[in-house]
């Protein structure tokens, strides 16, 4: 009897020690990715520590599924299961060099919609990404070589022991978590803090039950749950300011979307020429309101949640695009609140309307028309980056769709020229690139300046049709051009190490209010993309008192300048709380004092509040059970996008990746 428990006990372990070859491999694996590719903010050892260890778990129990096979099939099972992983590794790694975030169910929903990803994504891939892979190959080179060792069918005893220790290590992983980072699971608005702690897999399984409950919250909401957002909304809301509140009154609204424009290319020079000279000249020149501390609050979706904010006042998602998951909701939206005023409203992109499933959005903002790539000439190579239309032939063509709509009308361009890789420009202006030897921000420069120089064109086709002294003109980078991976390159650019806090400052995006018959100026205020459309309604004299936004009026004199971002960071006019860490906005050192942490602990916290409310009102579709005094709701089957006289036909290979 002792024999025969020796003898299983060592088959046992046989049958065992390719299993844990396999998780060895994997774990080392990952960790060197985590070491080489992403950028988690590792402050002491016991972060390290964890980070470590966080790969284990989940390769113990995706690994053991393979244990309930034997011989052939198992040794199968092992491949396929590490490929599977290794994929997911490897997507989240080209994603994270570009986005600087992690892949989330609803942006791999997003996938079909952003096919084609052209340069883009060539700027993303390297030979030696092969070593991301090169545990699949060892492990297939050790089946071949039958150095797999005994692959007998195991006791389920043994196999739920292996899974039992998968789940035990995750949840010592998860308690050691929580002591750096309590409530990680609960109140964590940064995947990077998810990854770091817990691992990429785990983050993944993670996102999987978050969208199931997203799934479900919808489904069991009601209308009782919109009181507690409506309530905190009004107690919200300062006055407009009666100075400025109507000057536009039924005057024309352009929206202008400066793609990946931030805010420290204003102003800038490079080998002694302006960059944006016509930006920097609008003030002066033209009248236009400035906002030097203005931010964008995008997630996942980009110039998408740029729209979405800047239309609605609501929060993006902290997990994919709205435009792509929420689509359907109801909206009380800009175009949507001036049809009873008359306006006509309409969109101009260079693009095809299926990106960023745009022409679905669309229909419940209630736009009148959209002009996508199919009423553009797209078959000019030269005029063409991987996104689409360059800018200047963009707005040259635009030009007749414009001044044939019917006025008062409510549009929005949205550029695509100043674009990652930020290149295919190099005929189209004289303006030198940088010299920091990093060919994302060198190509900036260049690409910044044709944008400007569009412009400047489109300023001067307004002003010939007409359309220019009775047209509002708001003009705002969508999302950040410049991500964290070039952040070295960026020191240079500014002449100082970009630190955590910094990089935070450098978030902010230009933001131009032009309205005519009136003198613009520099405005300091601290503001962001949802403070936008109540700002505009109330120019163009529309109350917005009985709407659900998070936005202030930008001249109202009692706003508090507040701006969350997704991360869950929050900046003020005298704090700066990034990565849990509290800064003084003058010194940009931490902030020490009890007090002042306290206040600053109170600035984020509001913040935070803003983000959930807003979640909920996306999330469980709340605005279908809200109405607004004289609001008419969008019915979206009122609305199609059409084009009778297709110029072309949707090519994938000119529909790019939006960063």
């Amino acid at each position: 009897m002792n024999l025969l428990k020796n003898k299983m006990g060592k088959m046992t372990s046989v049958n065992l020690s390719f299993f844990f070859i396999v998780v060895l491999l994997f774990w080392i694996k990952t960790y060197a990715a985590y070491q080489i590719e992403f950028n988690l903010g590792i402050q002491n050892a016991f972060q390290h520590f964890l980070l470590f260890i966080n790969p284990l778990s989940s390769a113990l129990l995706f690994f053991s599924l393979a244990l309930f096979w034997k011989g052939r099939a198992r040794n199968i099972a092992f491949v396929l299961i590490n490929v599977l992983l290794s994929f997911v590794l490897y997507a989240n790694i080209a994603y994270y060099r570009f986005f600087n975030d992690f892949i989330t169910v609803p942006v791999l929903m997003q996938a079909k919609s952003n096919a084609g990803i052209g340069s883009s994504a060539m700027e993303l891939i390297s030979i030696f990404d092969l070593f991301y892979f090169v545990d699949t190959f060892i492990i297939i080179g050790l089946i071949v070589m039958k150095k797999a060792g005994l692959q007998e069918k195991l006791r389920i005893r043994t196999v739920m022991s292996v899974m039992t220790s998968a789940v035990l290590i995750f949840l010592l992983n998860l308690g050691l978590a929580n002591i750096d980072r309590p409530e990680l699971l609960t109140r964590s608005f940064d995947r990077n803090y998810l990854v770091k702690y817990l691992g990429v897999n785990n983050f993944t399984i993670y996102d999987l039950v978050q969208n199931s409950k997203t799934t479900a919250k919808r489904a069991m909401a009601d209308s009782s749950e919109i009181s507690e957002v409506e309530n905190y909304v009004k107690s919200n809301n300062p006055k407009p300011n009666p100075e400025m509140f109507g000057k536009a009154k039924d005057m024309n609204v352009i929206y202008v979307s400066m793609e990946s424009l931030q805010t420290f290319a204003i102003d800038k020079k490079v080998n002694g020429k302006e960059v944006t000279p016509f930006l920097n000249s609008l003030v002066k020149d033209e009248g236009a309101f400035y906002f030097d501390n203005f931010f964008h609050q995008t997630g996942q979706g980009k110039t998408s949640d740029a729209e979405f904010m800047m239309e609605n006042s609501l929060f993006g998602l902290p997990q994919g695009a709205v435009y792509m998951t929420h689509a359907e909701n109801t909206y009380q939206s800009a175009p949507a609140m001036l049809k009873d005023e008359g306006y006509t409203s309409a969109v101009f992109h260079g693009n095809y309307k299926t990106f960023w499933n745009r022409s679905e959005m669309y229909r419940s903002f209630g736009y009148d028309k959209f002009y996508d790539a199919t009423y553009y000439d797209m078959e000019k190579q030269d005029h063409l980056v991987s996104y689409g239309l360059k800018d200047k032939p963009f707005f040259k063509e635009s030009m007749p769709y414009l001044t044939s709509l019917k006025q008062p009308f409510y549009s929005k361009f949205l550029t695509l020229s100043n674009h990652f890789p930020f290149d295919r420009h190099e005929k189209d202006t004289d303006f030198q690139k940088g010299t920091t030897g990093d060919k994302v921000v060198d190509n900036y420069f260049q690409t910044a300046h044709y944008m400007d120089q569009s412009l400047e064109q489109f300023f001067n086709d307004l002003k010939k049709s007409g359309l220019y002294d009775n047209t509002v003109i708001v003009m705002y980078g969508d999302h950040y051009g410049i991500s964290e991976n070039h952040n070295e390159a960026m020191g240079k650019v500014l002449g100082e190490e970009v630190t955590d806090n910094k990089h935070a400052q450098l978030q902010r995006v230009p933001l131009y209010i032009r309205v005519p018959g009136v003198k613009g100026e520099v405005n300091h205020t601290y503001s962001s993309q949802v403070d936008v459309m109540p700002t505009v309604m109330h120019l163009l004299g529309q109350d917005t008192k009985d709407y659900i936004h998070f936005g202030q009026d930008l001249f109202a004199k009692d706003r508090d300048e507040i701006v969350p971002f997704r991360n869950g960071d929050v900046i003020s006019k005298e704090f700066s709380h990034v990565k849990g860490v509290c800064y003084d906005n003058v010194t940009g050192e931490p902030v020490q004092e009890a007090e002042r942490k306290q206040a600053c602990q109170q600035v984020s916290d509001e913040g935070t509040k803003r983000l959930e409310l807003s979640d909920k009102v996306v999330y469980e579709d709340l605005l279908r059970f809200y109405q607004p005094k004289d609001f008419k709701k969008i019915d979206r089957n009122d609305y199609q996008y059409v084009n009778p006289n297709p110029k072309n036909s949707p090519n994938p290979e000119q529909q790019g990746a939006e960063h």
